[in-house]
């Protein structure tokens, strides 16, 4: 029986289900430390299974794409600052003043790390790119973020000093085992190319342990009472018409300046996402403790509908990938 055409991927309907549980049933406690237990160990094999596929050459060529990481970087740190304070008469009377803050510092943050590169190995994009260049962003963003909370949050400027304790983190999470799965490639990376299911299980199963972690914290946090329902709408149309301008004009960048389709996967993915998990710990230094809510509720929902968006693109790019081969063998054949 074939599928219904109407009926979204099953990648795309776990994610509403994983989306759906978090909100009734969000972990708490010990199941919420077991699960980011279980994130953290996901995201570190992620890494460690993409750096023993990629080839030494491939992560040279990835590291020195200079043109592809100025143009993330520019995303990340230029156009999402200036779309906030450009949308700002018209966008801020659909929310309260505070949380409009918090779009402003949601506009100044990293881009995020594991979300950005699993949906770009699911794209088929340039996977060697999307690790460097979402790894730096995150570290750029240690010393860029502050100063743009400072530009764009003036009343509410503050020292970062806490934010260096996330370098080892970052280092050790994600680069650690990188630089192993590179040092193993000898023997294992025939192994792991030649069961290219496994790494899709581990890209999406590391998407869903994220959604369900992040949202569930959200949730408990008070996500769904914080705010009246209109401001709570107000800020989903803020984010909306953020995420489809970054989607937009990195797709248009990328395409304009000539870059290939592998490398339109990484700008589009890496270019448009902002960190969760950088933005929380952030925000507890930036701001004073009352305002914090109110400052990290925008990035909650952003981060929810980025992962949403991404995913039915991800499968898109994916789906144009697989059948590329063929379109062009027709073509030849005709």
């Amino acid at each position: 029986m074939s599928r219904p055409r109407f009926l979204p991927d099953n990648f795309t309907l776990a994610l509403v289900a994983t989306v759906t549980l978090a909100s009734l049933l969000p972990a708490r406690g010990g199941v919420a430390h077991g699960f980011e237990t279980a994130t953290t160990v996901a995201v570190g094999l992620l890494f460690f299974l993409h750096g023993a596929k990629l080839s030494r050459e491939a992560v040279i060529a990835g590291a020195t794409h200079w043109r592809l990481h100025l143009l993330v970087f520019a995303s990340t740190f230029v156009l999402f600052p200036l779309l906030g304070l450009a949308l700002k008469p018209l966008l801020a009377p659909l929310v309260t003043p505070e949380l409009y803050l918090g779009v402003l510092f949601l506009c100044a943050l990293p881009a995020t790390v594991q979300s950005a590169i699993a949906f770009t190995a699911m794209a088929r994009g340039n996977m060697p790119a999307a690790v460097c260049s979402a790894s730096a962003s995150t570290l750029l963003g240690i010393f860029v973020t502050p100063l743009l909370v400072n530009l764009l949050v003036v009343q509410h400027g503050a020292g970062a000093s806490g934010s260096f304790d996330s370098i080892p983190r970052i280092m050790l999470q994600l680069m650690a085992p990188f630089i192993a799965g590179q040092l193993l490639r000898r023997w294992i990376g025939g192994w792991i190319r030649r069961r290219a299911a496994v790494l899709r299980f581990v890209d999406q199963g590391s998407i869903l342990l994220v959604v369900y972690t992040a949202f569930s914290a959200a949730v408990i946090e008070g996500l769904w009472k914080q705010v009246p329902l209109a401001a709570l709408a107000g800020v989903l149309v803020v984010c909306a018409v953020l995420l489809a301008l970054a989607l937009t004009v990195t797709t248009w960048a990328s395409r304009r300046l000539g870059f290939d389709k592998a490398d339109e996967v990484t700008i589009v993915f890496c270019g448009s996402k902002k960190s969760l998990a950088s933005g929380i710990p952030m925000a507890k230094v930036l701001f004073a403790s009352h305002a914090v809510g109110a400052i990290v509720l925008p990035l909650m929902l952003f981060h929810q509908m980025q992962l949403m968006v991404c995913a039915v693109l991800a499968q898109r790019y994916a789906r144009r990938a697989e059948d590329a081969p063929a379109a062009r063998a027709s073509a030849a054949a005709g």
